[in-house]
């Protein structure tokens, strides 16, 4: 059985901060028409991304961004090895997708497997005119042709390495970790 040890700590609460307030900047600047963007978290640690960047821009545009829930349990690839009955959540997208500008976001991009379910559900949604991806850590390591168009940080990872994102929302705690994972003991 594996488990993680954490190796050090890559973002604090306020480095959070300090990169969403970054990110939404970046969105503004890159988006051409606010009235046409609506935001998308990939449950669990997407969505309080999402809901923090909607609100950052409401205070600085003084516009409401609308905000979606995206449940991608039943569209992994990998669903027979997550267990013989995944949990399923709500996925709640209260505005049409249709002709949107469409962001995508998510905690860590690491392989694309995620983003690649993501958008499969998405599509049983609407056909967005567009669909772009924010991320929080972009670690590498890609196994589909995915790539963010917005990220916080970039961290080199080694296979053995994880990246662990603490979410207030999510985790009652608040930061980023770099962890490795190591052989856990037989019992």
């Amino acid at each position: 059985m594996a488990m993680t040890q954490t190796k050090g700590q890559l973002m604090s609460a306020s480095e959070i901060d300090r990169t969403l307030v970054r990110l939404a900047h970046e969105i503004l600047e890159k988006t051409s028409d606010l009235d046409k963007l609506g935001f998308i978290g990939i449950r669990r640690r997407g969505v309080p991304l999402a809901q923090r960047l909607a609100a950052k821009i409401e205070a600085l545009e003084k516009r409401v961004i609308p905000t979606g829930t995206l449940d991608i349990n039943l569209y992994r690839d990998d669903l027979s090895t997550v267990g013989p009955k995944p949990v399923v959540s709500a996925t709640d997208i209260p505005f049409s997708v249709h002709g949107q500008d469409i962001i995508l976001m998510d905690d860590v991009l690491y392989t694309g497997r995620t983003v690649r379910s993501a958008l499969d559900a998405l599509f049983d949604h609407g056909r967005p005119a567009r669909v772009q991806l924010l991320v929080l850590i972009d670690r590498g390591h890609r196994e589909l042709p995915i790539e963010a168009r917005y990220i916080g940080r970039t961290v080199q990872t080694s296979d053995s390495e994880i990246i662990e994102v603490k979410f207030r929302e999510v985790d009652a705690m608040e930061k980023v970790l770099l962890c490795e994972c190591v052989a856990g003991e037989a019992a």
